[in-house]
């Protein structure tokens, strides 16, 4: 029963991925709004824009339920990094500035509309049984740098659990599996289990018998050498689309790799967060391959999106594409998640 009991754990470890991204887009259309930031499509005609297209990918087929499992209701949420392998100090900070622009800062602080905080409400909308919302507050709780790959560069998604093992025994982090989570974030020397073939990022929760606890986590891949054309599209894109699909659009904080990250990184945390445990919120009645809310809006980024179309989007006035305004200045594209009150993708973007 052991041996049994052991694989069924193993099988479970492919839920909860960002898989790669099925579709790409086209050549963009521009409509001006202001003098600094332009609103456009990479692939959607002018005329499209009359339509009012506000919420994408709805449904009445679409059956996301609650499964009576926690959420992360906590305030803040405590997450905790692990930066394994060597990274710079200006991708550390690119990062930081995008979990901590999750939280709702005060009004003189708060950056312009749309923001990654304004994007977050979506998530804040999920509750569990005792109608508690996803926290809209999240702090780095600590951080941990395993520079010399003490579990290799070839890890697997059981050998990332023995990773945070490393990280609580060696920090050493709290045990805090109401209030928090873990993030681990792999170098661009790293190869993962399935990564670049078949998912850029997954979350779920360590074992007890090799972490001691049960504690949410996720995990993200740096692309820059493995794969950028898979895992930080719409910054890259495949070679076979050349002179046939979308130009390359530019990433908001000028790193191909990091930009398409953080895109994967705000995927994971929104999963995390109204599904910690699996047991939370998803569609689709097998716990071991959950469809949740963020894959349900997989590719979709703005108003008229869905069909092979991220949507319409905003390019400042250097080219830089982004969606979102975050802290010290920083902008982000972010895809969109799934509203439980919508019943439809939706984000702070949108048009109408």
């Amino acid at each position: 029963m052991a041996s049994l009991s052991f694989l069924l754990l193993l099988l479970l470890l492919a839920v909860s991925a960002t898989f790669l991204p099925s579709s790409m887009a086209a050549s963009p259309s521009f409509r001006t709004l202001d003098a600094n930031a332009h609103f456009f499509n990479p692939k959607l005609p002018a005329k499209s824009f009359s339509s009012s297209k506000k919420f994408e990918g709805s449904s009445d087929f679409v059956n996301l339920r609650y499964h009576m499992g926690p959420v992360l209701s906590s305030s803040p949420i405590n997450i905790y990094l692990v930066w394994y392998g060597k990274w710079s100090v200006s991708q550390k900070f690119l990062i930081k500035d995008f979990l901590l622009s999750i939280s709702a800062p005060g009004p003189r602080r708060a950056p312009p509309s749309p923001s990654v905080a304004e994007w977050w409400q979506t998530v804040s909308l999920y509750t569990d049984q005792t109608g508690a919302n996803v926290s809209r507050s999240v702090v780095i709780a600590g951080e941990h740098s395993d520079l010399h790959h003490s579990h290799g560069t070839d890890l697997t998604r059981l050998s990332i659990q023995q990773v945070i093992a490393t990280a609580v025994r060696s920090a050493p982090f709290p045990v805090d599996h109401r209030n928090g989570m873990f993030l681990v974030l792999t170098s661009q020397d790293v190869t993962m289990q399935d990564f670049c073939r078949a998912v850029c990022g997954f979350h779920y929760f360590t074992f007890p018998s090799m972490v001691g606890y049960t504690l949410p986590y996720a995990w993200v891949g740096h692309s820059g050498k493995q794969c950028p054309e898979q895992c930080a599209y719409p910054f890259a894109v495949p070679a076979y689309m050349a002179g046939g699909g979308p130009g390359v659009l530019s990433p908001p904080n000028r790193d191909v790799a990091l930009d398409g990250m953080i895109s994967v990184i705000g995927h994971e945390l929104a999963e995390v967060a109204s599904n910690p445990l699996v047991n939370a919120w998803y569609a689709g009645e097998d716990p071991t391959a959950p469809t949740e809310i963020a894959d349900l809006c997989e590719g979709l980024y703005g108003t008229g999106g869905g069909g092979g179309y991220i949507g319409q989007v905003m390019r400042d006035g250097e080219g830089r594409t982004f969606n979102v305004n975050g802290r010290n200045g920083r902008k982000f594209l972010l895809q969109w998640l799934w509203s439980p009150v919508l019943k439809a993708c939706a984000g702070p973007n949108a048009l109408d």
